[in-house]
């Protein structure tokens, strides 16, 4: 990987939408120069917005335009797109071997240095969606060989929208997926369904949401600071025969961890499968 001359690389995103928005924004707040970073997006609209957000970050129409001379190309388009945006890159990826960090769910690193020509190091991260407050989770992996400052420096790339975790071998990402990139919709529609008993007690629309969002976040900010894990903080807020025992008894009667359990499997079973999808040739 060539050398940037700054404390921060020169990075180039392909792909400018909300995650590549995010993380603009992370990185020029944390103090990386905007015009060491360039963007791709053959959307016009997409450029105009990050044009008038970030007005000396350098913007093209073409990946090659973008990607050319950056040490960091980040890969920021869809999972179904990601073939044909880096094909065509593979001999200024030879030329120029940058670090490749890659946000596309599920598309495995070796397919992606495969598509790039087999001479890069490739890192992916698997953010999720609260990254667009800063306030995300990602889990990375790197492949064997790639050295220490290239891990750092992905790292410290994706850290600008949230918190980093490493895992150790790829296939971990499909679980990943389905715990925390997909997880945040879990929680979404435990917050409606919530709104809606609270309804269907007879509360204020104001006050059903104010309740189901605000006892979400409590709870979650709770889990994030105690020394308790989370069975015993469910425990202490379980008092034997009173208002949670019943309404826990009637999930377990259910089998709301089973169901869970099945939804996360089923999560991580269709990770597998769209990078079995999206990572073919042909």
């Amino acid at each position: 990987m060539s050398q940037a001359t700054e404390s921060w690389p020169r990075i180039a995103l392909i792909g400018g939408g909300q995650m590549a928005r995010a993380l603009i924004g992370g990185w020029v707040a944390r103090g990386a120069p905007a015009p060491s970073i360039a963007v791709a997006d053959p959307i016009a609209a997409q450029r105009d917005w990050l044009a008038a957000a970030y007005p000396r970050v350098r913007l093209h129409a073409d990946n090659e335009a973008a990607a050319r001379d950056a040490d960091v190309w980040v890969l920021a388009v869809k999972p179904q797109l990601l073939r044909a945006a880096v094909r065509p890159l593979a001999a200024l990826a030879t030329q120029q071997r940058p670090l490749v960090l890659s946000i596309a769910a599920g598309i495995r690193a070796a397919d992606i240095r495969r598509w790039l020509g087999g001479e890069v190091g490739v890192v992916r991260a698997m953010p999720n969606r609260p990254a667009l407050i800063g306030a995300g989770i990602s889990a990375l992996y790197a492949e064997p060989g790639l050295d220490a400052a290239a891990r750092q420096l992905a790292g410290r790339l994706i850290e600008a929208v949230g918190a980093v975790v490493w895992v150790g071998a790829e296939g971990h990402l499909d679980a990943v997926t389905a715990i925390s990139g997909s997880g945040p919709a879990y929680f979404f529609l435990l917050i409606e369904l919530l709104e809606a008993a609270a309804l269907a007690e007879g509360l204020a629309p104001a006050v059903a949401r104010r309740l189901a969002i605000d006892t979400a976040a409590g709870a979650a900010a709770l889990a994030q600071t105690s020394a308790d894990d989370p069975p015993t903080l469910r425990q202490q807020v379980t008092s034997q025969g009173g208002t949670t025992a019943a309404a826990l008894a009637v999930f377990d009667a259910a089998d709301l961890r089973g169901i869970v359990a099945r939804a996360v499997a089923a999560a991580a079973r269709r990770s597998r499968e769209l990078a079995d999808e999206f990572g073919r040739d042909s």
